[in-house]
C-alpha cells in the first residue's frame, strides 16, 4: 500500500480511544467501558469486518452486507453507515477510498475467546495444571451474534459454536484431572446448554461425576439424556456412552439408589421421577 493510502488508512482513527467491541452474546461497542450507540448498519459493518479481521475491498463489504441491492445502492448504503460513525466510534475503522479494516485500536471479545480455545485444543499446549480454568468458561458461553441472521453470519456463529463445544469439553476433562469437579461440571454444562441433543458434553458431564465419587449423579444425567434423545429422534444413547455407565447400573440395578432427584438441567424437558430414571436407565443398557 503506498504512503498515501497509509495515511488515508487512519482517517477514521486519528485520536485513538481505547474501543472494546463485543460479538458473543450481541453486539456491543464500548469506548472506557461507555457503550457506543450505534445504527444497525454501522453495528452490521463493524462487526463484519471484525469476524473478516483483514482488509476488505469495499466493493466486496458492500455486496455482502447488502446483496439485494445494485452495485450503486449498495455503496451509497455503506457510505451512509461510515457516515453515521459518530465521535469515538469513527476511530473503530480504518479507510482507504478502496479498503476498511477494524483499526488495531480495537480489541474483539471473540478473537480472544478463539485464540483461547484453540490453546485448549492444542495438544502441545501446556499441561491442566497450568493451561486456561475455570476463568475460561464464561469467555467460551456465549453465542456469536445471536440476533443475526445475516447468512455471514451465520456461518461464523456455526464454526465457532463448534469451536468452542470442543474447547468446553476439553476444559471439563482438565479441570476434572485438577480435581476441580464443581468447575468441571460448569464447563460441561455450558457445552450441555449451546447443544443438549449432542452426546459428548453428556459424557464430559457424567465422567465428572464419576470421577467426583456420585454414581447416582451419572446415572440419573445418563437417564435425563437417554428420555431426551427418545423424545426428540427416536434414538438411544451410543454404544460409547452406554459403556460409560455400564458398570455403575449394574451395581445398583438391585437396589434403589440412594437419592435420584428430580433436578433438570437447561435445555432438557423431561421429568425424571425416580421409577422413570431407572426405567429409562434399564431400557437403554443390556440386562
Amino acid at each position: 500500500m503506498s504512503g498515501s493510502g497509509e495515511q488515508a488508512m487512519a482517517i477514521y482513527a486519528k485520536e485513538k480511544p481505547h474501543l472494546r467491541l463485543s460479538l458473543l452474546g450481541g453486539f456491543r461497542l464500548e469506548d472506557a467501558g461507555t457503550t457506543v450507540i450505534l445504527p444497525e448498519g454501522s453495528q452490521r459493518l463493524i462487526a463484519f469486518l471484525a469476524l473478516k479481521g483483514r482488509v476488505m475491498q469495499r466493493q466486496a463489504v458492500a455486496g455482502t452486507l447488502w446483496p439485494d441491492t445494485t452495485d450503486s445502492q449498495g455503496s451509497s448504503s455503506l457510505r451512509s453507515a461510515l457516515t453515521r460513525l459518530r465521535g469515538d466510534a469513527r476511530a473503530s475503522l480504518a479507510a482507504t477510498a478502496r479498503d476498511l479494516r477494524l483499526s488495531d485500536d480495537v480489541t474483539v471479545d471473540l478473537w480472544e475467546a478463539r485464540e483461547l480455545a484453540h490453546r485448549l485444543l492444542d495438544p502441545t499446549g501446556p499441561s491442566s495444571s497450568d493451561g486456561p480454568g475455570r476463568e475460561a468458561i464464561s469467555a467460551l458461553s456465549g453465542e456469536l451474534l445471536p440476533d443475526s441472521y445475516d447468512d455471514w453470519a451465520i456461518v461464523d456463529a456455526e464454526e465457532w459454536r463448534q469451536l468452542r463445544l470442543h474447547a468446553l469439553e476439553v476444559l471439563a476433562d482438565r479441570l476434572v484431572a485438577s480435581k476441580q469437579y464443581g468447575d468441571a461440571a460448569e464447563a460441561a454444562l455450558a457445552a450441555v446448554r449451546a447443544e443438549p441433543l449432542r452426546e459428548s458434553p453428556r459424557a464430559a458431564l457424567i465422567r465428572v461425576h464419576i470421577a467426583e465419587g456420585n454414581p447416582t449423579e451419572a446415572l440419573r444425567e445418563f437417564a435425563r439424556y437417554s428420555e431426551l434423545l427418545m423424545l426428540e429422534l427416536g434414538v438411544e444413547p451410543t454404544e460409547r456412552l452406554r459403556a460409560l455407565v455400564a458398570d455403575l447400573w449394574s451395581r445398583h440395578r438391585h437396589g434403589r439408589p440412594p437419592s435420584w432427584g428430580h433436578a433438570q438441567h437447561d435445555g432438557d424437558r423431561t421429568p425424571h421421577g425416580p421409577d422413570l430414571v431407572r426405567g429409562r436407565i434399564a431400557a437403554a443398557l443390556p440386562s
